[in-house]
């Protein structure tokens, strides 16, 4: 089977697959000499491959430490300068609410800019955790195309689409229907979920379509494969999260809620488009 039937919409990493090259090397290692293409038996080098693996499980395990380590310092230091006296008790208390304080702040100074590194971040965990668990990969074959992709997908669409929306969704009850009945979460979760919920769907596709400069036709045809599915996965979920997020949360704070809850979903949608990518991909290689 040809290498691009393998790749996918949202898992390729072009001209660095580790884990094709790692089952490969199996194949050639396993497989009784004679029957094999010259070509593929001097092209194949086991050392090479494992050296490949292990240089990138060091890459990743790398990023992974030093971004933890920044945001565990970042956390612990809110309040450096000023605890002294106080006792574990009281630093145990105030560095989480100091830390929500200190988001708010940020929050009201740069909304946009706040939102949107708020979503790069859910979506670069909930990448990775679709990597290591649906597709069971170790640190070293985690895809850093696909993670980056994911990353910018958050950035540029999810963060600033969910400001806008939000805010709109609430103008529109308030202003426009004028509807302040103890219900009116209800009929806003119907409209997010069938009005913004596709608009989002076939924007984060569109987006990673786009940075994998797929034609057109591929991106509406993913489009059309995974629009419906999604919806409808996302029925068994946001409902009942939107509940919360229109009945007891500010506007400004829905997006920090709704993101907490999206490093579940976002695996999801990763693993949805994936699949029905690699599933077209399939049926182009059946038709050739």
């Amino acid at each position: 089977m040809p290498i691009h039937v393998l790749s996918t919409h949202a898992t390729q990493f072009r001209g660095h697959d580790v884990s094709h090259i790692a089952s490969t090397v199996e194949d050639v290692l396993e497989a009784p000499q004679d029957v094999l293409p010259e070509d593929v038996l001097n092209a194949v080098d086991p050392t090479q491959s494992i050296q490949v693996r292990s240089f990138d499980t060091v890459i990743n395990a790398s990023i992974l430490i030093i971004a933890i380590v920044t945001v565990v310092t970042t956390v612990l230091s809110v309040d450096v300068g000023i605890t002294r006296g106080w006792s574990a008790e009281e630093i145990a208390f105030r560095i989480p609410l100091d830390n929500w304080r200190s988001y708010n702040n940020i929050l009201s100074m740069a909304p946009i800019e706040t939102k949107a590194l708020t979503s790069a971040t859910v979506y670069t965990i909930g990448d990775i955790i679709s990597q290591q668990t649906s597709e069971d990969k170790s640190i070293g074959e985690l895809d850093r195309g696909r993670i980056l992709r994911s990353a910018l997908a958050g950035l540029i669409g999810h963060g600033p689409m969910s400001h806008v929306w939000y805010r709109v969704s609430e103008d529109f009850f308030d202003n426009v229907l004028n509807l302040h009945a103890w219900w009116d979460f209800l009929p806003k979760i119907v409209v997010d979920q069938f009005v913004f919920g596709p608009i989002w769907i076939n924007a984060y596709i569109l987006l990673l379509g786009v940075m994998q400069l797929q034609g057109p036709g591929q991106i509406f045809a993913d489009m059309k494969r995974s629009t419906i599915p999604l919806v409808i996965s996302g029925l068994k979920l946001w409902p009942f999260v939107h509940i919360i997020t229109y009945g007891f949360i500010n506007v400004e704070n829905r997006l920090l809620w709704v993101d907490l809850v999206e490093i579940v979903w976002v695996t999801i949608l990763a693993n949805q488009v994936s699949t029905t990518t690699t599933e077209a991909a399939a049926d182009d290689d059946k038709d050739r």
